[in-house]
């Protein structure tokens, strides 16, 4: 076990605390925050989506739901997540609207193999504004191995893709739907 996943605190501590997932894209390592994740899975194969940005995987069903999959390594920096043992399909509760239940939305790590407890402000501002091109990366954590860049799930779509991985129903069948209960 590493040093992130050892280093726990007392319950008043841990209180302050949040936990996280570290993956690698490349060199380069990122957290995604615990309480965002449903599930994480293997490495699946996907249904491709036709005319989708590269870097949105596909999609699969999984207990009954289709889930769309995005390929962060893809996303962040065009180039595919490597093949590996340690590359997972994590499963994260995504909100599309405020009117809208979270549903489950697919991405597809590199190196998903530890955790790190730390508060949240740990994690400072590096001063880019990345709000135009890549609002999903949020602030940076140094630790003795290296920077950790918080990916913040909410903003990972821009709203002509969340359209296309979450459409919302036609009105009509919303009417017709309303009609038989």
């Amino acid at each position: 076990m590493s040093e992130h996943s050892a280093n726990r605190g007392s319950s008043s501590v841990a209180e302050k605390h949040k936990l996280f997932l570290l993956f690698r894209i490349g060199d380069e390592r990122y957290a995604l925050e615990a309480v965002e994740i449903a599930e994480v899975l293997p490495r699946l194969q996907l249904k491709a989506i036709a005319h989708a940005p590269r870097w949105v995987a596909g999609v699969f069903v999984h207990r009954e739901v289709m889930i769309p999959v995005i390929d962060l390594a893809a996303l962040t920096f065009g180039e595919s997540a490597q093949v590996r043992t340690s590359t997972r399909l994590v499963l994260v509760h995504y909100r599309v609207s405020a009117e809208r239940p979270s549903q489950l939305l697919g991405l597809i790590i590199e190196q998903a193999t530890d955790t790190l407890r730390c508060a949240p402000s740990e994690f400072k501002e590096y001063g880019l504004d990345n709000d135009a091109f890549a609002a999903y990366l949020g602030p940076i954590r140094e630790d003795k191995s290296g920077l950790i860049q918080w990916v913040r799930v909410q903003d990972l779509l821009t709203d002509p893709v969340r359209q296309l991985l979450f459409p919302v129903p036609p009105a009509h069948i919303e009417l017709l739907e309303e009609g038989h209960e």
